[in-house]
Protein backbone atom coordinates (compact mmCIF):
# COMPACT_ATOMS: atom_id res chain seq x y z
CA UNK A 1 0.00 0.00 0.00
CA UNK A 2 1.32 3.46 -0.87
CA UNK A 3 0.70 6.83 0.70
CA UNK A 4 -2.76 7.99 -0.47
CA UNK A 5 -3.07 10.76 -3.07
CA UNK A 6 0.59 11.68 -3.16
CA UNK A 7 3.66 11.10 -5.28
CA UNK A 8 7.24 10.43 -4.19
CA UNK A 9 9.27 13.02 -6.11
CA UNK A 10 12.88 12.63 -4.99
CA UNK A 11 15.28 13.03 -2.10
CA UNK A 12 14.62 16.14 -0.01
CA UNK A 13 17.70 15.83 2.17
CA UNK A 14 20.24 13.43 3.65
CA UNK A 15 21.67 13.90 7.16
CA UNK A 16 25.29 13.00 7.89
CA UNK A 17 26.57 12.89 11.46
CA UNK A 18 30.16 14.18 11.51
CA UNK A 19 33.16 14.16 13.86
CA UNK A 20 34.87 17.28 12.46
CA UNK A 21 32.69 19.94 10.86
CA UNK A 22 35.35 22.15 9.21
CA UNK A 23 36.86 19.51 6.86
CA UNK A 24 33.37 18.33 5.93
CA UNK A 25 32.21 21.88 5.08
CA UNK A 26 35.40 22.36 3.05
CA UNK A 27 34.81 19.11 1.13
CA UNK A 28 31.13 19.63 0.34
CA UNK A 29 31.21 23.41 -0.21
CA UNK A 30 34.69 24.31 -1.43
CA UNK A 31 35.59 21.13 -3.33
CA UNK A 32 32.21 19.85 -4.58
CA UNK A 33 30.40 23.20 -4.78
CA UNK A 34 27.52 22.84 -2.33
CA UNK A 35 26.26 26.04 -0.74
CA UNK A 36 25.84 26.52 3.02
CA UNK A 37 22.25 27.77 3.03
CA UNK A 38 21.50 27.88 6.73
CA UNK A 39 23.25 27.07 9.95
CA UNK A 40 21.98 26.59 13.45
CA UNK A 41 25.19 26.40 15.48
CA UNK A 42 23.31 26.28 18.81
CA UNK A 43 21.48 23.14 17.70
CA UNK A 44 24.42 21.74 15.68
CA UNK A 45 22.78 21.64 12.24
CA UNK A 46 24.26 22.87 8.94
CA UNK A 47 22.12 22.81 5.76
CA UNK A 48 23.98 22.50 2.45
CA UNK A 49 22.18 23.04 -0.84
CA UNK A 50 22.88 20.50 -3.61
CA UNK A 51 20.64 21.44 -6.54
CA UNK A 52 17.05 20.85 -5.42
CA UNK A 53 18.15 18.65 -2.49
CA UNK A 54 20.10 19.22 0.70
CA UNK A 55 22.78 17.52 2.75
CA UNK A 56 22.60 18.34 6.45
CA UNK A 57 25.75 18.02 8.55
CA UNK A 58 25.26 17.31 12.26
CA UNK A 59 28.38 17.36 14.48
CA UNK A 60 28.18 14.38 16.85
CA UNK A 61 29.25 16.52 19.82
CA UNK A 62 26.52 19.15 19.32
CA UNK A 63 23.07 19.34 20.91
CA UNK A 64 21.36 17.47 18.05
CA UNK A 65 24.28 15.10 17.48
CA UNK A 66 24.31 13.93 21.09
CA UNK A 67 20.70 12.78 20.65
CA UNK A 68 21.65 10.42 17.81
CA UNK A 69 23.48 7.71 19.71
CA UNK A 70 27.00 6.50 18.99
CA UNK A 71 28.89 8.35 16.25
CA UNK A 72 29.93 6.63 13.02
CA UNK A 73 33.28 4.85 13.16
CA UNK A 74 35.86 3.39 10.79
CA UNK A 75 33.81 0.20 10.38
CA UNK A 76 30.32 1.67 10.67
CA UNK A 77 29.06 4.62 8.64
CA UNK A 78 25.79 6.49 8.51
CA UNK A 79 25.09 5.54 4.89
CA UNK A 80 26.76 3.46 2.18
CA UNK A 81 26.92 6.36 -0.26
CA UNK A 82 25.11 9.44 -1.49
CA UNK A 83 24.72 9.91 -5.24
CA UNK A 84 24.99 13.52 -6.42
CA UNK A 85 23.91 14.15 -10.00
CA UNK A 86 26.50 16.06 -12.07
CA UNK A 87 25.70 17.77 -15.38
CA UNK A 88 27.48 18.01 -17.66
CA UNK A 89 29.63 15.03 -16.76
CA UNK A 90 33.21 15.14 -18.09
CA UNK A 91 34.89 12.25 -16.29
CA UNK A 92 38.45 13.20 -17.18
CA UNK A 93 37.99 16.82 -16.13
CA UNK A 94 36.25 15.81 -12.89
CA UNK A 95 39.01 13.32 -11.99
CA UNK A 96 41.80 15.82 -12.69
CA UNK A 97 40.08 18.37 -10.48
CA UNK A 98 39.49 15.88 -7.64
CA UNK A 99 43.12 14.75 -7.73
CA UNK A 100 44.26 18.40 -7.63
CA UNK A 101 42.19 18.76 -4.43
CA UNK A 102 43.72 15.65 -2.85
CA UNK A 103 40.59 13.51 -3.34
CA UNK A 104 41.23 9.95 -4.56
CA UNK A 105 38.85 8.79 -7.26
CA UNK A 106 38.31 5.85 -9.55
CA UNK A 107 37.95 5.91 -13.33
CA UNK A 108 34.36 6.67 -14.46
CA UNK A 109 32.14 3.58 -14.70
CA UNK A 110 28.64 3.24 -16.17
CA UNK A 111 26.11 2.63 -13.40
CA UNK A 112 22.35 2.67 -13.06
CA UNK A 113 20.65 5.49 -11.14
CA UNK A 114 17.41 7.44 -10.84
CA UNK A 115 17.72 8.72 -14.42
CA UNK A 116 18.92 5.46 -15.97
CA UNK A 117 22.44 4.39 -16.90
CA UNK A 118 25.20 6.94 -16.91
CA UNK A 119 28.81 7.56 -15.93
CA UNK A 120 29.75 7.82 -12.29
CA UNK A 121 32.79 8.19 -10.06
CA UNK A 122 32.99 7.02 -6.45
CA UNK A 123 34.91 9.11 -3.91
CA UNK A 124 34.99 9.42 -0.10
CA UNK A 125 34.41 12.51 2.00
CA UNK A 126 36.89 13.35 4.79
CA UNK A 127 35.09 11.02 7.23
CA UNK A 128 34.89 8.05 4.87
CA UNK A 129 31.29 8.39 3.68
CA UNK A 130 30.83 7.21 0.09
CA UNK A 131 29.90 9.82 -2.51
CA UNK A 132 28.94 8.91 -6.07
CA UNK A 133 29.25 11.70 -8.61
CA UNK A 134 26.62 10.57 -11.15
CA UNK A 135 26.13 11.72 -14.71
CA UNK A 136 23.04 11.12 -16.84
Amino acid sequence: MALPDCELRGIDHVVIRVHQLAPMLNFYCDILGACLKKENADMGLYHLSIGSSMIDLVPVDGKLGLQGGAPPGREGHNVDHIAIEIFPFDGEKIRKYLISQGVNSEEPVIRYGANGKGPSIYIKDPEGNGIELKGV
